[in-house]
C-alpha cells in the first residue's frame, strides 16, 4: 500500500471516436468543443482532483480533435483548485525549452496546479504530416524526450542565461523566467515500460503511469519499475503509481447494458462489437466482456469499487478515467456520488 493520497482525474473528451471498439470517447458521435469544456467545469464542481487533454493533432472520427495545450489553458481560467496536465504531453509537438516557458506561465496563472507528463509521441502520422518529425525511429524519440526533459528542468533551475548543447536539442543564453510557481518545479511523469523510459522514470520522474492494460500486466509493470528503482538505488516507494483508464458505470447491469448499447448504435456500418460483447449487450450473459472486466472499471458502482481497490492493492493511487459514455454525464456524476467516496478520508 502506497503513502499517496487516493485521487481520480477526468480525461476531457476533445475527441469523438464511435464505434464497436469503444475507445476514450465513443459515445460523442462528432467532436462537440462547448460540451466539452462544460464537462471539464463539472468535473471540478463533482470533486474531481485532476484534468486532462489529450496531447493529439489528428485523431478520431474526421481526425478531429481540439489542440490539447490550448484546451488545458482555457480550463485553467475555468476552474480554482483541480490540478491540470496533458495526458502523454508530446515532446516532438514543442521545443522543450519552449515546453519550460509554456508550463511556467500556466503554472503561474493557475496558481500552481500543473503536472508534466511528458510523452514521446507515438502517432506518427501526425507529425510526419505536420512535418515535425523526418521519420519513425522510436529509438531517437525517446532519447529526444529524455534529452528534452533535462533540458526543461535545467531552464526551470537556472539562475543565469542557460546555453545548453545536446545531441538533439541547443539553447543560447536562454533564459526562462518567471520560474514555476511550483517549486523547485512541477511534479514530473513518465509512463511505460520501454527500458529508456523505465531509467528516465527512476532518475527524474515523481510519479511513474501505465495505460489501460489486464491485471496481470499491470502486476508485471510494477515489478518491472520495482526492480528498477531498487537497482539504481532508488526507495520504490518514492514514485508514485498512476494509472490512466476506461470507465462505464451504470446503477445496475441493465442499465449498463443500455448504455453499451447506446454507444453501438453509433458504430459505423460493418464495424461489429466481439462476440462476448454481443452475448451481454443481448442479455444472453450476465458476465461482463472480457475487455470490460480486465482493462476498464466497467460495471455497478459495487463492482467498480471492488476494480479500484485491486489497483490500489497494486500501489496506483492516482487514476485519471475516460468516461466512455460522454457527453452524457450519468456515469461521471455516478462515480463521484457512490464510488469516489469511499476512497476519500472520512
Amino acid at each position: 500500500m502506497s503513502n499517496y493520497p487516493i485521487r481520480f482525474g477526468f480525461c476531457l473528451p476533445i475527441f469523438a471516436w464511435p464505434g464497436a471498439r469503444l475507445f476514450r470517447t465513443p459515445g460523442f458521435a462528432t467532436l462537440d468543443a462547448q460540451r466539452c469544456m462544460q464537462l471539464g467545469a463539472l468535473a471540478e464542481q463533482l470533486g474531481y482532483d485532476s484534468l486532462w487533454a489529450a496531447d493529439h493533432l489528428m485523431l478520431g472520427h474526421e481526425d478531429a480533435i481540439l489542440e490539447g495545450w490550448t484546451v488545458l489553458a482555457a480550463v485553467a481560467g475555468m476552474t480554482q483548485k483541480a490540478q491540470l496536465g496533458i495526458i502523454h504531453y508530446n515532446n516532438v509537438f514543442r521545443h522543450p525549452a519552449f515546453t519550460a516557458k509554456m508550463i511556467s506561465t500556466l503554472d503561474q496563472i493557475s496558481n500552481g496546479r500543473m503536472i508534466h507528463f511528458v510523452d514521446l509521441g507515438n502517432n506518427a502520422r501526425e507529425y510526419l504530416s505536420y512535418g515535425m518529425h523526418e521519420d519513425d525511429a522510436r529509438e531517437r524519440r525517446i532519447a529526444q524526450m529524455v534529452e528534452g526533459l533535462e533540458l526543461t528542468l535545467r531552464l526551470w533551475a537556472a539562475n543565469e542565461p542557460l546555453t545548453f548543447s545536446g545531441t538533439h536539442y541547443f539553447t543560447r543564453d536562454a533564459v526562462c523566467n518567471p520560474k514555476p510557481l511550483q517549486q523547485p518545479c512541477p511534479k514530473i511523469w513518465l509512463g511505460e515500460v520501454h527500458p529508456a523510459i523505465v531509467d528516465a522514470t527512476v532518475k527524474y520522474a515523481d510519479a511513474w503511469n501505465s495505460v489501460p492494460v489486464p491485471m496481470a500486466e499491470l502486476r508485471k509493470r510494477i515489478t518491472l519499475l520495482d526492480e528498477a528503482c531498487t537497482a539504481a538505488g532508488r526507495d520504490p516507494e518514492s514514485l508514485e503509481k498512476t494509472l490512466e483508464i476506461q470507465i462505464l458505470v451504470a446503477p445496475t447491469l441493465d442499465a449498463l447494458r443500455e448504455k453499451l448499447q447506446t454507444l453501438l448504435a453509433l458504430a459505423p456500418p460493418g464495424d461489429a462489437p466481439q462476440p462476448d460483447m454481443a452475448a451481454f449487450v443481448s442479455g444472453a450473459t450476465d458476465e461482463l466482456p472480457e475487455e470490460l472486466r480486465e482493462s476498464w472499471w466497467a460495471g455497478t458502482p459495487e463492482m467498480v469499487c471492488d476494480r479500484v481497490s485491486e489497483c490500489i492493492q497494486l500501489g496506483f493511487t492516482h487514476f485519471m478515467g475516460w468516461f466512455v459514455d460522454a457527453p452524457d454525464d450519468s456515469g461521471m456524476r455516478l462515480f463521484a456520488q457512490e464510488v469516489a467516496p469511499h476512497f476519500r478520508p472520512h
